[in-house]
C-alpha cells in the first residue's frame, strides 16, 4: 500500500528536474498524477514512461485560463484532487539597477503569480474532494537573499507569505497549504551545464557539503502532502543541507572547510 493509494495530485513545471522527481515518487506511492509544464515534449515523455496512473497537461501557470483547464483535465483523469504542488519556476538573475520591468515581472508572473493562480483554482475542486494538501516550492531565497536575485528573491518571499493566508482561510476545509525551502539543488536551474565540480565547490561552507538532489526534495514534499502531516501547515520546511543553519568558518575547530581565500591559516 502506497502512502497515496486512491489519491490524485498536480505537480507543476513537471516535465524535468525537481518536478519530475516530484511526480515520480507520487506515482510510486499509488498516486494518480497529473504533469503539468510548458516543456510539453519532456512532459509528455515523462508521464509516458510512468505509465497509466500518469498524464500530461500544458500549463503556463501565469495563465489563469490555463490552470482553469488544467483543473478540469484533472476531474476528467482522476475524479478529484487531494494535493497540488506548485514547482513551476525560473529565475533571471541581474543587478537590481539593470533589471528591466520586463524581466522582473516575468519572474514574478510564473513563480509568484503562478502559486497564487494554482492555489485559488485548486480549492473549488479539492474543497468537493473532502480535503487536502497544497505544497508551494519557494527557497532558502524566501527566507534569506543573494545580491543579484531581486525577482526570484522577492517571488520566494511573497510565496511564503501566501502560504500562510492560504492556510489560515483554508484549514477549515481540511486543506493544509506549507512551503518548502530547498538550498541548491542539482537541476538545470541550480546547475546549468551539469558540471560535476558545481556539485560540491559552492557547499564547502554549509554543514553538508554538497547540492542537494531532486529525490531529496521530492521527499519532502511528499512528507507534506501525506497524512503523515496531518497536523502541520501554514509552516516552512527548509531542505538546504545547513546552508541557512550558519558557515563552517575555515582554521577554526571542526570546520574541513577550504582556506583558500579566507584569510585563515590552517
Amino acid at each position: 500500500m502506497g502512502r497515496f493509494d486512491g489519491k490524485v495530485v498536480i505537480v507543476t513545471g513537471a516535465a524535468r528536474g525537481q518536478g519530475e522527481a516530484e511526480a515520480r515518487l507520487f506515482a510510486s506511492e499509488g498516486a494518480k498524477v497529473v504533469l503539468a509544464d510548458v516543456l510539453d515534449v519532456e512532459g509528455q515523455a515523462v508521464a509516458a514512461d510512468i505509465g497509466a496512473t500518469a498524464t500530461y497537461v500544458h500549463l503556463d501557470v501565469s495563465k489563469e485560463a490555463e490552470w482553469q483547464s488544467a483543473i478540469a483535465a484533472t476531474k476528467d483523469f482522476g475524479g478529484r484532487l487531494d494535493a497540488l504542488i506548485n514547482n513551476a519556476a525560473i529565475i533571471w538573475p541581474s543587478a537590481i539597477e539593470d533589471t528591466t520591468l520586463e524581466a522582473y515581472m516575468a519572474v514574478i508572473n510564473v513563480n509568484q503569480v503562478g502559486c497564487f493562480l494554482g492555489m485559488k483554482s485548486a480549492l473549488p475542486l479539492m474543497k468537493e474532494s473532502g480535503g487536502g494538501s497544497i505544497v508551494n516550492i519557494s527557497s532558502i531565497d524566501g527566507i534569506a537573499s543573494k545580491n543579484g536575485l531581486v525577482s526570484y528573491t522577492a517571488s520566494k518571499f511573497a510565496i511564503r507569505g501566501m502560504t500562510k493566508t492560504a492556510a489560515m482561510e483554508w484549514g477549515r476545509f481540511g486543506i493544509r497549504v506549507n512551503s518548502v525551502h530547498p538550498g541548491g539543488v542539482n537541476t538545470v536551474m541550480g546547475n546549468p551545464i551539469n558540471d560535476p565540480i558545481l556539485e560540491t565547490m559552492p557547499y564547502q561552507q554549509q554543514a553538508i557539503q554538497r547540492i542537494g538532489y531532486p529525490n531529496e526534495i521530492a521527499a519532502a514534499v511528499a512528507f507534506l502532502a501525506s497524512a503523515e502531516a496531518s497536523y502541520i501547515t501554514g509552516t516552512e520546511l527548509v531542505v538546504d543541507g545547513g546552508w541557512l543553519t550558519g558557515r563552517l568558518e575555515p582554521g577554526l575547530p571542526g570546520s574541513s572547510a577550504t582556506t583558500e581565500g579566507f584569510g585563515y591559516n590552517a
